[in-house]
Parts: C-alpha cells; sequence; structure tokens
C-alpha cells in the first residue's frame, strides 16, 4: 500500500495516525476535567487542549486546502467537524471524535496488516510524529502528576500549573536550571520518570537529526 492509493480524504497513514491519536487525548481530556478537580491541573489541561487546537487548526486548513474538492471535503467528509472540533471549548470537542472515524476508516479499509507495512515503509515520518505525540504526554501528565504528588507538602515550591509545566520542560530537555523542583518522594519519583522518558525521546531526535544532516546523500 502506499500513500497515492489512499483515498482523497486520507493523507500520510502515520499523520493519520497520528491525528487520531492526538483526539482521543483530547477527549480523553475531558474525562480528567472531572477527575481532577484542582484549579492548577485544569489549568494545565486547558494549556494542553490550547496546543490541541492549533494543532487541528493547522490539519483543518491543511485538508481543506489540499482537497480536490473544497465543497466535497467541507460538505461531506466531515470538515464541518474538523473546524467546529478546532475551536477551544468544552461544548464542541465531542466533534473531535469524527477524526477517529477517519482513522476507523482508515484500518477498515487496509487492515491492520496493510497500516503497518505503511509504517515500516516510512519509519522517518512515523518516529517523527510519535517524538511529538509522545513530548505532548509527557508534558501533560508530567505535570498533571507533579502537581498531585506535591500537593500536599507545605515545602513544596512546584504549586501552579506553570511551574510544572515549566519543570516539565526542564527535566524532559535534560535542561535542569534547579530553579523549582520536587520535595516529596512521589514527586521525585515522578522525576525520574520524566528524566529517563526525556533522555529516550531527545536522543531520538538528536539521532535523527544527525542522519539527516550528516548521512551522505545517494547521487543518481
Amino acid at each position: 500500500m502506499t500513500e497515492t492509493k489512499l483515498s482523497n480524504e486520507m493523507k500520510n497513514t502515520s499523520y493519520e495516525l497520528f491525528i487520531g491519536a492526538l483526539s482521543v487525548l483530547s477527549i480523553g481530556n475531558i474525562f480528567l476535567m472531572y477527575i481532577f478537580p484542582s484549579s492548577e491541573i485544569l489549568a494545565v489541561l486547558r494549556v494542553i487542549n490550547a496546543i490541541l487546537s492549533i494543532i487541528f487548526i493547522v490539519d483543518f486548513t491543511y485538508r481543506f486546502f489540499t482537497a480536490n474538492s473544497k465543497k466535497h471535503y467541507f460538505l461531506h467528509e466531515y470538515g464541518w467537524a474538523d473546524l467546529l472540533a478546532s475551536i477551544p471549548l468544552p461544548q464542541v470537542k465531542i466533534f473531535r471524535i469524527f477524526r477517529i472515524l477517519r482513522v476507523y476508516r482508515l484500518l477498515r479499509k487496509f487492515g491492520m496488516h496493510g497500516i503497518i507495512r505503511e509504517l515500516i515503509s516510512s519509519k522517518g515520518n512515523g518516529a517523527v510524529f510519535t517524538i511529538f505525540f509522545l513530548v505532548i504526554c509527557v508534558l501533560e501528565f508530567g505535570s498533571v502528576a507533579i502537581l498531585a504528588a506535591e500537593s500536599h507538602s507545605t515545602e513544596a515550591n512546584i504549586t501552579n500549573s506553570a511551574d510544572a509545566l515549566w519543570w516539565i520542560m526542564a527535566t524532559i530537555t535534560t535542561v535542569g536550571y534547579g530553579d523549582v523542583y520536587p520535595v516529596t518522594n512521589a514527586g521525585r519519583l515522578v522525576g525520574v520518570f520524566v528524566m529517563v522518558i526525556g533522555i529516550g525521546l531527545f536522543s531520538t531526535i538528536a539521532g535523527f537529526l544527525a542522519n539527516a544532516f550528516v548521512s551522505p546523500k545517494n547521487d543518481k
């Protein structure tokens, strides 16, 4: 299966799975907002939702301007749902389920084995989208976890969403400024996981960049 065999509605397989995964994450965040009543955790989820909304707006724009028929895409291929789902409001997030349905149709049409073959043939694109998705997940769940872990300590210096997101970014990139840090055992355990994941993710990114810029090109 090649990319040119996909229907006009479908884009690159790795890209479709990436958008589908982000849609699942976004819908899951709706339930997390009810599970975690903390205002600071809600603030983290709102920041992630803003990031996802920007990605979905870019996705809608990309699909709209690359469609053979913009009218057909908007009216018959759920373009209207893509547009509504891009709005960062809780009332319209449910429309993101149409993005998941698009991935379901992709899986149903080509089968799991065909999807796997396509992902293997384009490992570079798949890895980039996977890393990007994992970074977003670490930002969200790492921030939520550190706020939950540190919330019971009177000596905590990670006390709000801004502190949590800043600490996650400094830790995952292995910069580690040390201006904010966990003081509880639970918080330090979260830090260990974030550091290990961060080293793996950014080592992979460095490997791809090195391969892209250092590897000799084959002249034909």
